[in-house]
């Protein structure tokens, strides 16, 4: 290091003991049904940064939701969650997301079926893979039944339209009354009982 770097860096050094060090951020994604409730789930655990609607999985570039709702893309509606591990760690966030959803329903979430709207957990290389098995083991070991739920390697994620992102908190009429009429809600309490949305500040 040079003396002019030196310093530089003094006062930093001499405020917090130590050299600056950039905030390491992780990434999940997550599908969950409606990616429109997969946020509204996830902004409210602490140590999540940001949380974007998508659509991943799929062989189409640049896919619109119309084309992924009508099937054959398949893409999957997810969610790309950053969050900060020194906060919340990845596995607390894999055992959120399994309460948070019906992992025992293969064809669709609630009122909303089809290939599009099915559970899935994005893995980025063997670490987070290890961790999805495990985390799918226990809730499966919960339930008593096997999950429906794949793991896959992270494939592209391709952002969803503006008027989808955090649109829980743009329309929360509209928002509010989908979830209650689709069920998702009365479902997860039905298939977690006690459990359902553990790990999820305000819903538990």
């Amino acid at each position: 290091m040079s003396r002019l770097a030196t310093l530089l860096l003094l006062p930093l050094l001499l405020v917090s003991g130590a050299p600056a060090r950039a905030q390491t951020t992780e990434t999940a994604i997550f599908a969950g049904g409606c990616f429109w409730c997969v946020e509204s789930d996830f902004d409210r655990i602490p140590g999540v940064l940001e949380t974007v609607s998508g659509y991943t999985g799929g062989s189409l570039a640049n896919p619109t939701y119309e084309q992924v709702s009508a099937g054959g893309t398949g893409h999957y509606e997810a969610v790309r969650i950053r969050f900060d591990p020194a906060r919340v760690s990845y596995e607390a966030l894999l055992s959120a997301f399994f309460r948070s959803v019906d992992p025992l329903d293969a064809d669709g979430q609630f009122c909303d079926r089809g290939a599009s709207y099915r559970t899935a957990i994005f893995v980025a290389g063997p670490e987070q893979k290890a961790k999805a098995d495990a985390a799918k083991a226990k809730a499966a070991a919960v339930l008593g039944s096997r999950l429906a739920t794949p793991i896959l390697p992270a494939a592209p994620f391709y952002p969803a339209e503006d008027y989808h992102q955090n649109y829980y908190d743009k329309n929360p009429v509209r928002y509010a009354y989908y979830r209650w009429s689709c069920g998702r809600d009365a479902r997860i309490n039905a298939v977690w009982g006690k459990d359902a949305f553990a790990g999820i500040p305000g819903k538990h």
